[in-house]
């Protein structure tokens, strides 16, 4: 159940990001559902690479598909439920992807009895991956390469799901929430981490 949901609400989120990201750069209608698909579906792909899940698995998420389908095709007709602010609900989109995506991902790897170090990694992998294809696809530099706070976010998933600190469905929701919230106030505040160039030294 929970990672069923974590998997509906990561798949919208994202395709909804990559939909926005998509009429940012004036995509025609196919532009606007690869983008959506890929960010979609793109962190999980991964993520099954990393830990050899054969990659066929992927088609055998028909109704994650019509999901995202039908949200896209939805966002796609009617703009205007953007309003003014549509980069911000891509953030805040990007922002819920990451967050379930994080989660799976790190549940993933617990529940295959792999090493804290696996969790993070498949937390980080899954949470971003999405995203970072679309940003790719888009021409534009990936978030978790940027220097305000995106993929540290991920940790949070990672380590207490690893450790195995959190096993209940709602130990995972805090998590989720914790991230999002996060993230979106990183971004409000602009939130950095430390960064050197080679003229510093």
């Amino acid at each position: 159940m929970t990672w069923d949901l974590l998997n509906i609400i990561g798949t919208l989120a994202f395709a909804l990001s990559g939909v926005v990201v998509a009429m940012e750069e004036r995509y025609d209608l196919m532009g606007v559902y690869i983008l959506g698909f890929v960010t979609a579906f793109g962190g999980g792909a991964i993520r099954n690479l990393l830990i050899g899940v054969p990659v066929t698995a992927l088609w055998g998420q028909g109704p994650l598909f019509m999901i995202a389908f039908v949200a896209i095709t939805i966002l796609f007709v009617f703009p205007k439920f953007l309003d003014r602010r549509g980069s911000m609900w891509g953030v805040f989109f990007d922002a819920i992807g990451l967050a379930a995506f994080a989660t799976q991902g790190a549940i993933f790897a617990a529940d295959m009895g792999l090493p804290v170090s696996a969790a993070i990694a498949a937390a980080a992998l899954t949470g971003t991956g999405g995203g970072m294809v679309r940003d790719l696809l888009a021409g534009r530099r990936p978030l978790f390469l940027q220097k305000e706070i995106y993929i540290a976010w991920t940790l949070l998933a990672g380590i207490p799901i690893g450790l195995g600190f959190i096993t209940h469905p709602i130990g995972y929701g805090v998590i989720v929430v914790s991230i999002v919230v996060l993230r979106m106030l990183s971004v409000y505040y602009q939130w950095r981490l430390p960064s050197r160039h080679l003229s510093d030294a």
